[in-house]
């Protein structure tokens, strides 16, 4: 007697507990469902909302414009909160209960992933969490291969992700202007990039299939030397020329969202990186194939950046540009008549310009302007001093220098 008061039952196998679990397995389908039919009434509320919105976004009657505003953005919260309320429902009971399949797992880790961005950063949780769910969804037809409602719904999600990813990159601008360390300097830049990969590779494909406007149109040669670098393994240099086409790329679409203070601090950033890769490499044709990666970041940041720079904030750093961009466009005129001296004294022109940016700090570009200088006696541009000393026969005498 004493000893069968004492025995420990396990709950999981109790019989109250077996028939609980059996009733949610069973209930469980029924509520995704309910909650399925929610999403859709919701989802379709949402878009025809979205195509009066569309329609009166010109239209001179502000009242009917405040309207439609408000419609959309109430059919957008009601969509919104099915979704979520979806995930709770079923997707959380599921993966307790262990039938939740891997998809759904990592639904639910993502999910918490970007509920703990709450507290410490709202901003950027909010535009997460909205995005995530129009994503879930998205991804939830095309599995289903809902082709009509795929269809009426790709104009809202390119519309809207557009704007989300804005929203995000913006954050992302206003953080990097912040005071920060190095180490939260880093991982702001790399967020930028991981964020403009992620529009790049999966909406800009949507958008380009739909929108024949010119900005798509000049993007897409962009865009196709992006793909080169999308699948694979990637070396550090392979890296780096890739958030370099990201950063042309955004200075087309994300003009705003990534004004042109933030964009010059990501080309700096590219630049260091290329610096050290240059010194780092004892490999020659890796470090050839940097520094010729180096004299293209170069490029691509005088003409795309600096020479639309309309504020600075030393009048003698303007000054030094413009002496530099009037040199450039002189060699313009050798580019047809004699290609090899183009290509001569534009290295010779990017070079000197970088060997003057980087003297500021010797101490810490010392080996890379050691490279730049071997590399302009190479071609011809600077002398070689041999270093030693000669001593003269002769006696000196000291005098007396009176003032």
């Amino acid at each position: 007697m004493e000893e069968k008061s004492l025995r420990i039952y396990d709950t999981e196998k109790t019989f109250i507990n077996k028939v609980t679990n059996q009733l949610s397995k069973l209930l469980t389908p029924t509520r995704i469902g309910i909650n399925g039919i929610i999403i859709s009434m919701k989802r379709n509320s949402l878009i025809k909302a979205f195509e009066n919105y569309n329609a009166n976004s010109k239209n001179d009657n502000e009242d009917k414009r405040a309207q439609a505003t408000k419609k959309y953005e109430d059919a957008f919260t009601l969509y919104l909160e099915a979704i979520d309320k979806n995930i709770m429902d079923t997707v959380y009971k599921k993966v307790k209960n262990d039938t939740a399949n891997e998809f759904e797992k990592n639904a639910l880790s993502k999910y918490y992933l970007i509920a703990g961005l709450k507290d410490s950063e709202f901003a950027e949780y909010k535009y997460r969490k909205q995005k995530y769910l129009i994503d879930l969804d998205y991804d939830n037809i095309r599995y289903n291969e809902k082709t009509k409602v795929l269809q009426k719904y790709k104009p809202f999600y390119c519309a809207k992700m557009e704007t989300l990813y804005k929203g995000i990159i913006k954050h992302f601008s206003v953080k990097l202007t912040e005071n920060n360390t190095p180490a939260e300097k880093a991982e702001i830049y790399n967020k930028i990039f991981n964020t403009l990969e992620e529009y790049v590779a999966n909406i800009f494909p949507l958008k380009m299939e739909d929108d024949d406007s010119k900005v798509y149109k000049e993007i897409a040669e962009e865009y196709e030397k992006y793909e080169k670098y999308s699948v694979g393994k990637l070396d550090q240099a392979e890296v780096i020329e890739k958030e370099m086409i990201l950063l042309g790329i955004s200075r087309k679409l994300f003009t705003h969202s990534l004004p042109l203070v933030v964009a010059e601090q990501c080309y700096i950033k590219l630049l260091k990186d290329l610096r050290a890769l240059i010194v780092d490499t004892r490999i020659v044709q890796k470090r050839e194939k940097a520094y010729a990666l180096l004299l293209r970041l170069i490029e691509e940041y005088n003409v795309k950046v600096l020479s639309t720079k309309v504020y600075w904030d030393k009048p003698e750093h303007r000054n030094d540009y413009k002496v530099f961009w009037n040199k450039y466009k002189e060699l313009s005129s050798l580019q047809k008549s004699n290609k090899e001296q183009y290509n001569k004294q534009k290295e010779i022109l990017f070079i000197r310009g970088d060997l003057k940016q980087v003297s500021t700090n010797e101490n810490k570009y010392f080996k890379i302007m050691k490279f730049y200088k071997n590399r302009l006696v190479e071609l011809g541009d600077m002398k070689k001093i041999p270093n030693k000393c000669v001593t003269r026969d002769g006696e000196f005498v000291k005098k007396k220098v009176v003032a």
